[in-house]
């Protein structure tokens, strides 16, 4: 544990589903309905800090999340990136995608290509309980 890290002292955002590795939580993006991050527990900074089975583990659940996000959410897009440079603790964004979203085709760090449209964030923000109960039952117990 890093006293330093906001990921090992807070969950991240709205905890969604957790187990001894990992959690996933509905990142606070007003404008993203539905961003989710998968975040390893113990500080570790790269994939490579992992035991080989765990960085499959951990892929297995980026990618379950992912499906979710599909069948719930229905983008257009799904963007995966774990960047961390900001906070350099192993998490993964997975994060729907939509034309009418902000940055579209830019990555959501992009500056805005067009107005906010309230409609269509309504419509996928209504989607979002029904994503948080797929994520859970496709994770299973805690």
């Amino acid at each position: 544990m890093n006293t330093n890290c906001p990921l090992c002292s807070t969950d991240g955002g709205e905890l969604i589903w957790k187990n001894e590795a990992m959690r996933v939580i509905l990142a606070a993006e007003p404008e993203y309905p539905g961003f989710c991050r998968v975040i390893w527990n113990n500080h570790v900074s790269e994939m490579t800090g992992l035991a080989i089975a765990d960085r499959s583990r951990l892929m297995q659940t980026v990618m379950k999340v992912e499906q979710a996000i599909i069948e719930v959410m229905q983008p257009d897009k799904v963007n995966l990136a774990a960047l961390g440079n900001m906070v350099p603790h192993l998490h993964w964004h997975v994060i729907p995608r939509y034309e009418e979203d902000l940055a579209f085709p830019g990555s959501v760090w992009s500056a805005p290509q067009r107005d906010r449209d309230e409609q269509h964030v309504a419509q996928q923000l209504a989607k979002v309980p029904a994503l948080k109960k797929k994520i859970q039952d496709m994770l299973g117990a805690n």
